[in-house]
């Protein structure tokens, strides 16, 4: 993953190279193979690359179209055939993927971004129309963030930059924070509520005069895929899941792959062993990565990640959680953020520090630059408890009263309950009541959670009889999850590498989001269709073991809570008006060692104030033109346990963090 910073100035100063030095400084870690600078009256952008494939090593960046566009382009192109065939010019020689992007924009302008397939983030500036774009891929695997003054535009891959160059103070966004107490905040917000994401699947245009954003690309809700035979739709899911593992394959290094002993992460890399056998790939192997706890019975997979590896014939590099533990002292919640380094945002900690030091110590040693991940293979391939909603609900809406009947009468022998409630569930997915509360922590502030109805919530829409199925509107809703997911968890610069997500290829997604549900689930059957087409490139012990749900949380040092003490008199999410400080001090004052309550309502409590702390306090500065961050004072009236005297904390005034958002709906 390389870097981009860029700061375009209508009015005022004039950019110069030594402002980029610094910045260029700042994001060293995370292109560590070369910079690049262009800088032109009162516009720069700067490029740091970070080569994971051979063509990569041959770009020059920020490029120049021979339109006079000024693009930088952070990602890896999968259709560059396709592209290459719509594009003469380059039928005869091997571009690299920024002059295949563009080219294509020069000839399609904005239209072009819905053609270029895989993981991306790029920036396209046009002089002579004083115009900034600034676009991500549909699925958001790379960062975009800018900020929008007065005069000037600022943008980056990173938040860093952002932070440490503005030169001013930032206030924190309360929705982000309601955001971060429930699952993870909606896409195009970031801490602070200056600073924006550039959503998925859009482009952000910024003139002198006006910003906008527009979604450029969706899904098709009328795309249907119907076959004679099951066995169709098995080799249409081998095809394009084979397809989605073979284009995260292109590196010129080493390939690593995580393997977790999971149906996902084993698919991926029994899936890659074969395409690497018949089929010319650029890395020169494919290697694992897998942990284990003896200790926690849910977490001990070696008896199933070691038989992909027998599989295969290779052992993987294993990192014993428990020997972890054994070594490393017991950290308080306080130690999350204890380091000099800026965290911008509460998912920086160094919870499990030791883990990700042998984690990154190993890619280092072996020179990986790309590593492979099974997330979303649970959400878009119908993992979890075999649920006969999402099928009853498309009957519903269709009118398919028979087929209705007859499946009501199959999944109630499957599940034991009555046809009645199992259909009286289908209809209230059609009702307001039925949109979930998603966190339900008792010692959340009231009138916090009232004012963030929709992040406690999720950010759901109720279901739609009419328009679209129903299943469809389900997967569109997952899709949402994961995308905030990989909107919020940066993946730190210091492991030099490149995660890569097979299951969220925008063709294999295409596909499973246009075959039938029956054929995704069926009665009493989780992953149908992945588990029919793997039959016999999986292990089966692997393909039809069944789940198995953690008794505790297993993040490390979970089942060891803080004493009332240990986090002091004065919580800072308290005097925000987030939480209540009574309720929580005692359930604190309760807990002692395993607890089975709000685990992880506890869990992102506690990381909320622990980060906020680091944030407004290490990180703040008695120096007025320095100072990087102040609270937002939401509820001046309520603040009962008011801040610690600290004079690097800035107290701002009563402002709510909505700051004209372009949210994004499902």
């Amino acid at each position: 993953m390389s870097a981009q910073f860029g700061r375009w100035c209508w009015r005022g100063a004039s950019t110069t190279p030594a402002y980029f030095d610094k910045v260029s400084a700042i994001l060293a870690s995370s292109g560590p193979d070369a910079s690049n600078v262009y800088v032109k009256d009162n516009f720069g952008i700067l490029y740091r690359a970070s080569f994971t494939t051979s063509t990569s090593r041959h770009e020059q960046q920020p490029h120049i179209s021979s339109s006079g566009a000024v693009i930088t382009w952070d990602g890896r192109l999968d259709n560059r055939l396709e592209l290459m065939n719509d594009l003469p010019a380059y039928l005869d020689s091997t571009p690299t993927d920024v002059e295949l992007v563009a080219a294509a924009y020069d000839k399609w302008r904005t239209k072009s971004f819905g053609k270029l397939i895989g993981d991306w983030a790029l920036s396209v500036w046009e002089p002579t129309r004083q115009s900034l774009i600034l676009a991500k891929d549909p699925l958001g695997v790379r960062h975009l963030y800018y900020l929008l003054e007065n005069h000037q535009v600022t943008w980056s891959s990173f938040l860093d930059p952002l932070l440490k160059m503005a030169g001013t103070t930032f206030t924190l966004c309360e929705e982000y924070l309601a955001g971060l107490l429930t699952d993870f905040p909606t896409t195009t917000l970031t801490p602070y509520t200056a600073i924006l994401a550039v959503p998925p699947s859009a482009y952000v245009t910024v003139r002198p005069t006006r910003h906008a954003v527009t979604k450029y690309w969706d899904f098709d809700p009328n795309k249907t895929i119907l076959y004679r035979t099951d066995s169709e739709y098995e080799e249409h899911f081998r095809t394009v899941f084979s397809k989605a593992v073979q284009r995260r394959l292109r590196s010129d290094s080493p390939v690593l792959a995580e393997l977790s002993g999971g149906v996902d992460s084993s698919s991926v890399v029994s899936v890659a062993d074969i395409v690497i056998d018949r089929v010319s790939v650029e890395t020169p192997r494919l290697d694992t990565i897998s942990w284990f706890s003896s200790r926690i019975p849910e977490l001990d997979e070696r008896p199933y990640f070691s038989k992909v590896e027998q599989k295969r014939g290779r052992t993987g590099y294993h990192i014993d959680l428990d020997r972890i533990r054994e070594l490393t002292p017991q950290e308080s919640f306080t130690t999350a953020f204890q380091d000099d380094r800026l965290a911008p945002t509460p998912f920086h900690g160094n919870q499990r520090v030791e883990f990700f030091r042998l984690y990154a110590a190993h890619v280092m040693s072996q020179g990986y630059r790309v590593v492979l991940s099974g997330i979303g293979g649970d959400e878009i391939t119908g993992g979890g408890v075999p649920s006969p909603t999402p099928s009853l609900e498309n009957l519903l809406a269709r009118g398919r009263f028979i087929a209705l009947a007859k499946q009501l009468k199959a999944w109630s022998g499957r599940t034991g309950k009555s046809p009645v409630d199992l259909l009286l569930r289908a209809v209230r997915s059609f009702l307001p009541c039925a949109i979930p509360i998603v966190s339900e922590a008792p010692w959340l502030n009231y009138r916090f959670r009232r004012r963030h109805r929709a992040s406690f919530r999720g950010y759901p829409l109720r279901m739609r009889l009419f328009g679209p199925l129903p299943s469809f509107q389900e997967n569109m809703r997952k899709l949402d999850y994961l995308r905030r997911i990989l909107a919020h968890i940066s993946i730190q610069s210091k492991f030099f590498c490149e995660f890569r997500f097979p299951y969220l290829d925008r063709d294999f997604l295409e596909f499973m989001y246009a075959v039938p549900q029956e054929q995704i689930v069926r009665v009493g059957q989780r992953r149908s269709l992945l588990r029919r087409a793997l039959q016999g490139i999986v292990p089966p012990e692997i393909l039809h073991k069944k789940v198995r749900r953690p008794s505790v949380s297993v993040n490390g040092n979970s089942t060891v809570w803080p004493s009332p003490d240990a986090i002091g008199e004065h919580l800072v999410s308290s005097s925000l008006g987030i939480i209540d400080q009574i309720p929580f001090r005692e359930l604190l004052q309760r807990v002692r060692g395993p607890y089975s309550g709000h685990v992880n309502d506890l869990t992102r409590t506690l990381t909320l104030e622990s980060w906020l702390r680091h944030i407004l306090v290490q990180h703040g500065s008695t120096d007025a033109d320095t100072r990087l961050v102040s609270i937002a004072n939401f509820e001046t009236s309520t603040t009962s346990n008011p801040l610690p005297p600290n004079p690097s904390v800035q107290l701002g005034c009563c402002a709510t963090a909505q700051a004209n958002l372009t949210r994004e709906r499902r």
